[in-house]
């Protein structure tokens, strides 16, 4: 069982990891070099700055100007990967104080509880990201094959993939979180003992003239003359 959530932990991580490189990085989109005139020089788009770079390894990037000026989809998508980065980073204090290799949470209960909050948070933070880079190609890509699309197009960046990664990561690794917990669950009502139902009450007295023990016997009344017939 530790093993597992280790695992997942380190996947959920690891898709974390990936949702912030992406959201910071200027390679959304890259100009297309069919349509470029200056086939050594290209141009990035990200979601915060605009880059220039050439052949020689020059770049020059700047920022957008006005929050205000900015595409609707890049608002939208904005928010999805900022909404993707905080449940991510919740989910990973969750994961860490709910995890039963760890010595914070409480009971276990109360830790698998946690536990489970931690990988539906690492779920809805995959489905953020996946939202946010699936939106920004669908524009991208859109744009690129309208024929009545004037303005320089672009292709997809190599942000969108490591997005998606990060989503699909994150995904996997709160669902091993989730069902890890069911597991245990299950496991510990399996090793629940109820005890006999077929047991016989046994009561010893003291006889209080003689000083001889007296042993009373009280059957189940479940127990009648026909039981074993």
């Amino acid at each position: 069982m530790f093993g597992i959530q280790i695992l997942a932990f380190v996947f959920c991580v690891a898709g974390f990891g990936a949702i912030i490189g992406a959201t910071a990085s200027n390679e959304w989109q890259v100009t297309s070099r069919a349509s470029s005139v200056i086939t050594a020089t290209w141009v990035f788009q990200g979601l915060w700055m605009n880059c220039a770079g050439n052949a020689l390894g020059s770049f020059h990037c700047r920022p957008h100007l006005t929050l205000f000026n900015v595409a609707d989809h890049i608002q939208a998508c904005r928010a999805l990967m900022i909404a993707s980065i905080g449940l991510g980073f919740f989910g990973t204090i969750f994961a860490l104080v709910g995890m039963q290799c760890t010595k914070m949470g409480g009971s276990d209960r109360t830790k698998a509880k946690i536990t489970c909050s931690a990988g539906v948070t690492f779920i809805l933070s995959g489905l953020c990201s996946l939202a946010g880079c699936s939106l920004y190609a669908q524009r991208t890509t859109s744009e690129y094959f309208d024929p009545s699309f004037i303005s320089p197009k672009y292709e997809l960046g190599t942000a969108l993939f490591i997005g998606w990664a990060g989503a699909a990561v994150c995904l996997i690794g709160g669902s091993i979180l989730c069902c890890s917990v069911a597991e245990s669950t299950v496991q510990r009502r399996g090793h629940q003992y109820t005890g006999a139902s077929s047991m016989m009450t046994f009561r010893t007295k003291v006889d209080s003239t003689a000083g001889n023990p007296i042993f009373n016997y009280s059957i189940p009344k479940h127990f009648d003359k026909n039981a074993y017939v």
